[in-house]
């Protein structure tokens, strides 16, 4: 005999323990071992691309704001203004050098949106985005169509990238994620062409940034110019809290949205009081 309440209870009991799962993926990402992380974040992000069915996560960063008053916007197209923030962040990395005529390759180039950003308004030559989710290459290679722009799977510490094959390499708020930082480092100066360019923006804790700097000297690279843009990205967080708070109030489930908040950097998470102690340490 089919049991219509028996089945809808199998169901519910198996979506219960789904949410269980995610909730404790995303919780053990940002404190388990480096090798561990990494796993668990590209659970993450591969649930992510699931989720986001109508390319609201073109943009994944914390976002990037000017603090002086007079300091002009950048001119963004219509379309782009909703994303204003994240792209300013892409814009302040990314024109650090002339693009054009150069081949760029992004590292941890996610949904694709910075990577597009790039191709539309700063012109290299071609730009390549490589990503460990294969999900989310699916979705770029599908959403993103443009001339010089082009999409991979692959590991950060594994590029799927001849010797010598770009000219600029970005990455940002991506390799706080990797199981090795020297590893990463390695490939970076691999696939980079001499004279190249290493274009780099994450996230460290005070007390870890003598050791960043020794890990991109100690791979052969030289820094050319470092700057704290703390101040920057918190006030960014700020003029974008409702935009995101909305959108992840009416697309995200409800037994995610605490952890959506907090991996958005909403006002009043754990993340965003981070940025809040590293400014008042600053």
């Amino acid at each position: 005999m089919y049991d219509e309440q028996g089945d809808q209870h199998l169901v519910e009991q198996h979506f219960v323990g789904a949410k269980h799962m995610f909730m404790r993926v995303f919780d053990l990402a940002f404190s388990a071992s480096p090798a561990t992380r990494r796993l668990l974040i590209r659970l993450w992000y591969q649930y992510l691309a699931r989720l986001d069915t109508e390319a609201y996560l073109l943009y994944m960063n914390y976002g990037y704001a000017p603090l002086a008053a007079n300091q002009p916007n950048i001119q963004l197209r219509e379309s782009d203004e909703k994303n204003r923030y994240c792209i300013q962040l892409y814009h302040h990395i990314a024109s650090a050098i002339d693009l054009k005529q150069r081949d760029v390759l992004e590292i941890g180039c996610g949904r694709g949106g910075g990577a597009a950003y790039i191709a539309r308004y700063l012109t290299p030559h071609s730009i390549q985005g490589i990503d460990i989710s294969d999900q989310a290459i699916a979705f770029c290679n599908s959403y993103h169509a443009l001339d010089g722009l082009s999409f991979a799977q692959g590991d950060a510490e594994s590029l799927p990238c001849e010797n010598n094959s770009f000219d600029t390499i970005i990455n940002l708020e991506s390799s706080h994620c990797y199981g090795s930082m020297e590893r990463f480092l390695a490939e970076v100066v691999r696939v980079l062409r001499p004279e190249g360019y290493f274009l780099f923006a994450d996230l460290r804790r005070k007390e870890q940034v003598d050791l960043l700097r020794k890990q991109l000297r100690y791979s052969g690279l030289m820094i050319c110019k470092e700057q704290n843009i703390t101040l920057n990205v918190l006030r960014a967080l700020d003029l974008d809290n409702e935009r995101k708070l909305e959108l992840i109030r009416q697309k995200c489930p409800t037994f995610l949205r605490k952890r959506f908040e907090q991996f958005a950097g909403i006002k009043g998470t754990k993340t965003y009081e981070l940025f809040q102690t590293v400014r008042r340490i600053t």
